[in-house]
């Protein structure tokens, strides 16, 4: 019954689409930094819809568009967003302009979305968090260990990533009504590689339509940086009674060792991050390993390299170093 009721709304919203407007903003990501807490804190402000239909407000902050559904083209897109007259309506009841948006995670990793967001979007404000590396790497495994998606220990799922990963962005380049179900669970390392991913954003979208922050500023200090994405926006400052955590997991504690080995293997490419963006976001500080180990891709070089490629020894280095 729920999956018919959708489908009946999303095919009334796709006949309409001619009708419905492009989101104003999009919160790209990164997967398990944030998103969700940021997207219901902006729902919260009276100036904010939700996607359409209504009754998804609890569930529904992503459209998958131009990373999965892109094949599905721009009136579905449009489908999500709340009609013009429904706009002009709204607006003129509650006095003050109203903003789409959409939170869809993947964007910030999945190949050619910067570029489809660009041609569909120009002008859209785009928000990016970014969470440090091996804490998203382990929370990523975590939540699919709790999904029952990941029977592999962590330290076996990052030897196992290249393996998972192989041949699936090739997959994902060529087709653009592909899915790839590894490329999403299984990305654990992949999706701490930041620089090459946050570069396509920026070389798409004027600098001034892009804010990137540190998620663990929006973990300590969730009404702090709600403000500042509410002035990004453009939006009246609004402070709310509460900030939850959403989407979060029960604190667990990394082993130190395969910590201390990951943030090493982070570090160049955390570092070649901070240069990027011309600040520092604190995050482990340790010395990379010596030797031709860890060198992050350069910033224009080939698509597999600004996503999941990584070199053989690379990943040996890692491996032995947690071995011992």
């Amino acid at each position: 019954m729920r999956a018919a009721i959708h489908h009946t709304f999303r095919a009334y919203g796709t006949i309409t689409g001619k009708l419905r407007p492009l989101p104003d903003f999009l919160i790209i990501g990164t997967k398990r930094g944030g998103t969700t807490s940021l997207y219901r804190y902006l729902l919260r402000h009276p100036a904010v819809l939700p996607l359409f239909p209504f009754a998804n407000i609890g569930t529904l902050k992503g459209v998958h568009y131009f990373d999965e559904q892109f094949d599905r083209g721009p009136l579905w897109y449009r489908s999500h967003f709340r009609s013009k007259p429904y706009l002009a309506a709204a607006e003129r009841l509650r006095g003050h302009g109203l903003l789409n948006g959409e939170a869809t995670p993947n964007y910030l990793f999945y190949p050619l979305t910067a570029v489809r967001a660009r041609a569909t979007i120009p002008d859209a404000k785009i928000i990016a968090l970014l969470r440090n590396p091996v804490d998203r790497a382990y929370s990523h495994y975590r939540d699919m260990v709790k999904l029952g998606l990941e029977p592999l220990s962590f330290e076996e799922a990052i030897e196992h990533e290249p393996a998972r990963l192989d041949g699936e962005l090739e997959k994902l380049l060529a087709d653009p009504g592909y899915v790839s179900v590894a490329y999403d669970r299984y990305s654990y390392l992949a999706r701490g590689r930041y620089v090459q991913q946050v570069a396509a954003w920026i070389e798409a979208f004027p600098i001034e339509q892009l804010l990137i922050l540190p998620s663990e500023d929006l973990y300590t200090n969730p009404g702090s940086v709600y403000q500042r994405v509410l002035g990004f926006l453009g939006l009246p400052a609004l402070d709310l009674p509460s900030y939850r955590r959403h989407n979060g997991l029960p604190a667990a504690r990394l082993d130190h060792a395969v910590r201390r080995r990951l943030a090493e293997y982070f570090a160049p490419h955390n570092q070649a991050l901070f240069e990027l963006l011309g600040m520092d976001f604190g995050w482990d500080r340790v010395a990379p390993p010596a030797g031709p180990t860890s060198t992050p891709k350069p910033i224009g070089g080939s698509a597999r390299a600004t996503t999941c490629d990584e070199s053989n020894d690379e990943l040996l280095t890692w491996r032995s170093n947690v071995e011992r």
